[in-house]
């Protein structure tokens, strides 16, 4: 049997119940169940942090936790609803994994994979449907990325909102350009684990960029960076995120994006300096 919880809010009692809803998720795991829990972002994350580590992770259980509205996906609701270092946190959780869907095929896929092989993850999912960038015929790398697009000598590493910047300025910057001096896209959909697979791809380039909606500190380009480190791999790494702050600024998502190191035009201005020394 396959049960989903959703934190809600009563019009009778005060506050929403995302802790209490992980610790009888835990019991229902425990029952045997197939468990999903689902809420908004930083609230089934950060605001569940202690509950996820001893009712789940110590416990071993193959919970999946669905949370909606990552990065900046709930502008202009202010701080308390971004979602900008929850890959730092979420990813020292002992035996959790960590999914973020780019598009309908890799969520498809992801749902997939939750119910054949159960197992402690949380995936992470936008506020607002994303556009396509795949079909049903995709290569999934070992359950874990996707070449986008090939390249030689610079590759861009992403996933989810972003990743769609990226393919649009990997798109146009590779036309008209010869075979030795295009750039390379690979969608990380799956952040924690990194697949093995992976160090055969990344050994195939000289630089590497990568481009999250996280705050630096612990986020996804430090992940690739202890990949590299673990796997002799010594190849300069651009790590490109959001400042290291709290955004109480209005304006919506690709305003607050734009500003705040993440614009298209600043990874253009990336790519020229990298792919041209």
């Amino acid at each position: 049997m396959v049960l989903c919880l959703k934190a809600w809010k009563s019009r009778s009692l005060p506050g929403i119940s995302e802790q209490h809803m992980i610790d009888l998720a835990s019991g229902l795991s425990l029952s045997g169940k197939k468990v999903y829990v689902y809420a908004m972002a930083p609230f089934i994350t950060l605001r569940c942090l202690e509950q996820i580590k001893c009712s789940l992770a110590m416990m071993d259980l193959p919970v999946t936790i669905i949370a909606v509205g990552v990065g900046l996906g709930y502008a202009d609701a202010g701080p308390t609803h971004y979602l900008t270092e929850d890959i730092a946190c979420m990813r020292s959780i002992v035996g959790l994994e960590i999914y973020s869907a780019s598009d309908e095929y890799t969520t498809k896929f992801i749902a997939k994979k939750t119910l054949e092989d159960p197992k402690l993850r949380v995936v992470r999912l936008e506020r607002h449907p994303l556009a396509n960038i795949y079909t049903e015929d995709i290569d999934i790398i070992d359950s874990s990325f996707i070449n986008i697009v090939k390249g030689s000598k610079l590759v861009i590493l992403s996933y989810g909102h972003l990743l769609h910047r990226a393919y649009e300025v990997v798109s146009k910057y590779n036309n008209n350009l010869s075979e030795d001096q295009k750039i390379g896209l690979i969608d990380i959909f799956s952040i924690k684990p990194l697949s093995n697979k992976l160090k055969n791809e990344l050994s195939k380039y000289k630089k590497i960029i990568t481009y999250e909606e996280q705050c630096l500190d612990g986020g996804f380009g430090s992940c690739i960076l202890e990949f590299l480190n673990d796997n002799n791999l010594n190849l300069p790494t651009l790590r490109l995120g959001l400042k290291e702050q709290y955004y109480f600024e209005n304006g919506g998502r690709e305003y607050l994006l734009d500003k705040n190191n993440l614009s298209i035009e600043n990874l253009n201005k990336q790519i020229e300096l990298l792919n041209n020394k």
